[in-house]
């Protein structure tokens, strides 16, 4: 009786040594586990909360036009994002124009343009508007009004039946100098699944 006695009390001491080690190691776990799944959104939280709040604010205005006129809620908001970079650049910020909007009345501003296969700081006047939301509504009829020398000239951009038709329609017809204009559109509209807001 005393020797099997002490046989259990030994598989006791090497089961609880095997349960202390279990713990340690499920402890260690989760404190990495804790660690690492904050730290990365204390990183990115601040720069893609930003951008959600600029597309949460301009989804409802962008869907409104795309209800009334047919201009993708998607195409819209890609481009306030590309052209305004998310609505910090001076002229999205100070005159509330969201996607290089220019008007020979408006403010004079240095802006980059792709000119003859590079680069090049242009100075140029660009429309002044008193909110986002005018912004939004100036660019939807710049598509259904079309410009001083063709009323149809963003026709193909209207007349697109999805987001990639209109990215594309948008960089035939000359409204960015930027040879890859229609590919970062695209670019955007997945990467923050913009399409879902398309009516």
């Amino acid at each position: 009786m005393a020797r099997r006695k002490k046989k259990n009390y030994s598989q006791l001491l090497f089961l609880g040594f095997i349960v202390l080690l279990a713990v340690t190691f499920l402890t260690g776990m989760a404190d990495k586990y804790f660690a690492t799944s904050e730290t990365p959104q204390a990183t990115i939280s601040n720069d893609e909360q930003a951008k959600q709040n600029f597309i949460k604010q301009l989804a409802p205005i962008a869907q409104a036009e795309q209800r009334q006129y047919g201009v993708l809620a998607s195409i819209t908001l890609a481009q306030a994002a590309l052209e305004s970079d998310w609505g910090k650049s001076e002229l999205s910020a100070k005159y509330n124009n969201l996607f290089g909007i220019k008007n020979p009345n408006g403010s004079l501003m240095t802006t980059q343009e792709y000119v003859d296969g590079q680069w090049t700081t242009i100075r140029d006047t660009f429309a002044v508007y008193g909110s986002w939301e005018d912004s939004v509504k100036a660019h939807t009829q710049l598509f259904v009004n079309g410009t001083d020398w063709n009323t149809d000239h963003y026709g193909p951009v209207l007349q697109a039946k999805n987001y990639e038709q209109a990215a594309w329609a948008l960089q035939n017809q000359g409204y960015a100098t930027d040879p890859n204009y229609a590919e970062k559109l695209i670019a955007l509209i997945k990467q923050y699944n913009l399409n879902q807001y398309d009516l």
